[in-house]
């Protein structure tokens, strides 16, 4: 516990500062003055505040989520980027502009988790099917079937000249966050909050069909309960910044090396790792090629590929 009073402490300092990092001119001296800078304070309580909060969910939510298919799955080496959960939602979030353009947010979002279920779900379905003679074969189903739906997606855009749009909604960019346009992602905490609650029939459905329906409980729900949660997660994310990938693979991962597979302990260690990974993330995008911006998601991304070949190149080690 003092472990983790002391990461949120380290969190807490570098929210503090990330408040302060940007082209607009805020600094602690104007807000504190006699006379405080009005465009800095708007600055600060429009732009920098929602953005920064933006980031926090972002991170929390998508390290949870991870976590979460890791245990169905019962594979360390997949997230909502690499079992197809972000592209199809992207495809549902495509369908819902070209369909019905003057769907308001909320619905598009309801669309686009819609699709990401049924994503996720053809994913395990498809991993209940086929011989998975290597962990390794798990990610890479993932993988495959989430270029299907990127292909797809790509088409269409292409064809109804919605490519932008959908570049936008594969990256995750937190520069166009204002307040108003983030609320949504609130959300998410509690379905951070619901899996807590329901970390440990997780943890029990990790260990196998066999063994959940041995101790009385349902397999079948809680994997739904699972997907639903994952889904609306990543349907959110989605709509509101775009998806950061790899975080659900790096944070969880690197939770479990120290405190192994028990879900509601390393729960609150994935919410906080993920948030603090995202928002260092954004910082040194903001810092890099200042006054310039290169989004959060791309240096995830980087980071996040470089961890997912170690833990292959690792694990194929360990089987050879």
């Amino acid at each position: 516990m003092i472990r983790l009073a002391a990461a949120v402490a380290v969190i807490a300092l570098l929210a503090l500062v990330s408040v302060f990092i940007g082209v607009g001119d805020v600094s602690w001296h104007a807000l504190v003055s006699p006379g405080p800078d009005e465009q800095a304070l708007q600055v600060l309580l429009i732009s920098r505040i929602p953005r920064l909060l933006a980031v926090l969910l972002v991170g929390t939510s998508l390290g949870v989520a991870g976590l979460i298919l890791q245990m169905l799955a019962r594979n360390r080496f997949v997230e909502p980027a690499t079992v197809g959960a972000a592209d199809s939602a992207g495809l549902g979030l495509l369908v819902a502009t070209m369909l019905m353009p003057q769907l308001p947010v909320l619905g598009k979002m309801l669309v686009a988790a819609a699709f990401s279920l049924a994503g996720t779900a053809l994913f395990l379905l498809i991993l209940r099917r086929i011989p998975l003679r290597s962990v390794l074969i798990v990610p890479l189903v993932g993988l495959v079937l989430g270029s299907v739906f990127d292909s797809v997606t790509t088409f269409f855009a292409y064809r109804s000249d919605l490519l932008q749009s959908v570049n936008a909604w594969k990256t995750g960019d937190f520069s166009n966050v204002l307040r108003g346009r983030y609320e949504l992602l609130w959300v998410t905490f509690g379905l951070t909050c619901g899996a807590y609650f329901a970390a440990d029939r997780f943890t029990v459905a990790g260990m196998g069909e066999s063994f959940t329906t041995n101790l009385g409980m349902r397999y079948s729900r809680i994997v739904a309960l699972g997907l639903l949660i994952v889904s609306l997660i990543t349907g959110l994310v989605v709509v509101t910044v775009g998806m950061v990938p790899f975080l659900g693979l790096l944070v969880p991962n690197l939770v479990s090396m120290f405190l192994g597979d028990n879900t509601r302990r390393a729960l609150p260690w994935v919410a906080v790792g993920g948030a603090g990974f995202v928002l260092l993330c954004d910082v040194l995008g903001r810092v890099v090629r200042f006054p310039y911006e290169i989004p959060g998601a791309t240096i995830a991304g980087v980071a996040g590929s470089v961890l997912f070949l170690s833990l292959l190149l690792r694990r194929e080690a360990r089987v050879g």
